[in-house]
């Protein structure tokens, strides 16, 4: 089976006709889902099991971004709210113990409602290290401004996520948190010398075993001063793969940002030759995905086998307690901060 190396979105509650003739040719790595596609329990599940049938993949990467807090595509009164990345990084502060046994508590009981509408990858932990003066697009997402603080805060991320069933997303490597804009809306440029950006790459690296990352649309002049991350083979193939040593599946932020520039094959091109595993593609506009899969092309067998092993970390199906207890002790344990 040749998968394309792309992730796409939707565009609503169900799959239109045209969205299921070009994701049938397609086959692409995976899907991500937004707010517009998470109307309730059944129509979520309805929507991932109707994926599944097309792709014939049980193992099929179903992703979503719900970090809690202002980032949560699952929302009341449906779903319940779930605290910011802040919440923890407080807590650290006084317990870190504590902080990291509710992290992980949370990011399970996130996990527990994921898979029970089918969705099987969070875009979850941020290891972006928070920066005084920075945009507040990381902000109270962030796990702390102490490198090692983010690493602890996310391992326990990762690992509830896990044991709920769910794969986890290191974001947005090599490091968003200098960044003074909104990628969303314009192009960062990070200033900060080679000792400054150390201190950013120590969480990926200490992480750098997680099964998927997603890359930074920054561009970072000590590395490379013409081109954002997510483009540039130094970027990709020395900081990431290189000084952190990831090896996992990488894909890119949402293309369809603004920090990027030029037609969409030409962004997916250029994400690709630098190294990316899959380009993401999110706002389910169907002119820019058919842009996009011209570019695209299979999967390639190294980016197969990382999306494979990725995949496999969840294999056994959740192993942990469910919902109920895990938000408790999460609210057990915030208590304190």
């Amino acid at each position: 089976m040749t998968l394309q190396a792309a992730i796409y979105g939707l565009s609503g509650e169900r799959l239109s006709p045209d969205e299921r003739d070009f994701f049938r040719d397609a086959d692409p790595a995976g899907y991500i889902l937004f707010r517009r596609n998470c109307v309730d329990r059944a129509q979520m599940k309805a929507l991932t099991d109707q994926l599944r049938s097309l792709s014939g993949r049980d193992d099929l990467p179903i992703l979503i971004d719900q970090e809690g807090g202002r980032v949560a595509r699952m929302r009341p009164p449906h779903w319940p709210e779930f605290p910011a990345a802040e919440a923890f990084a407080r807590l650290y502060d006084k317990a870190p113990m504590s902080a990291i046994e509710a992290a992980r508590a949370n990011a399970g009981a996130i996990a527990s409602l994921l898979r029970e509408v089918g969705v099987n990858v969070d875009c979850l932990p941020l290891l972006d290290v928070r920066q005084p003066g920075a945009t507040d697009i990381i902000g109270d997402r962030s796990l702390g401004e102490a490198p090692m603080q983010v690493a602890a805060l996310g391992r326990a991320v990762l690992d509830g996520l896990r044991q709920s069933g769910v794969v986890g997303v290191i974001k947005h490597m090599p490091g968003h948190g200098r960044a003074l804009v909104d990628s969303h809306l314009e192009l960062p440029r990070v200033a900060a010398d080679e000792a400054m950006l150390e201190a950013d790459l120590e969480p990926f690296r200490t992480l750098r075993a997680a099964p998927m990352g997603m890359t930074a649309h920054d561009v970072f002049e000590a590395w490379d001063k013409d081109r954002p991350g997510t483009l540039s083979p130094i970027v990709i193939g020395e900081i990431v793969r290189g000084r952190i040593g990831f090896d996992g599946f990488l894909m890119t932020d949402d293309i369809g940002m603004h920090a990027l520039s030029g037609g969409f094959d030409e962004r997916a091109r250029l994400a690709l030759e630098a190294g990316c595993d899959a380009a993401l593609h999110c706002s389910g506009e169907m002119s820019e995905m058919v842009a996009v899969a011209s570019a695209a092309g299979p999967l390639g067998d190294k980016g197969r086998e990382r999306l494979e092993r990725a995949m496999a970390t969840i294999a056994g199906g959740p192993a942990g307690p469910g919902y109920d207890a895990l938000a408790g002790k999460r609210d057990q344990l915030l208590a304190y901060a």
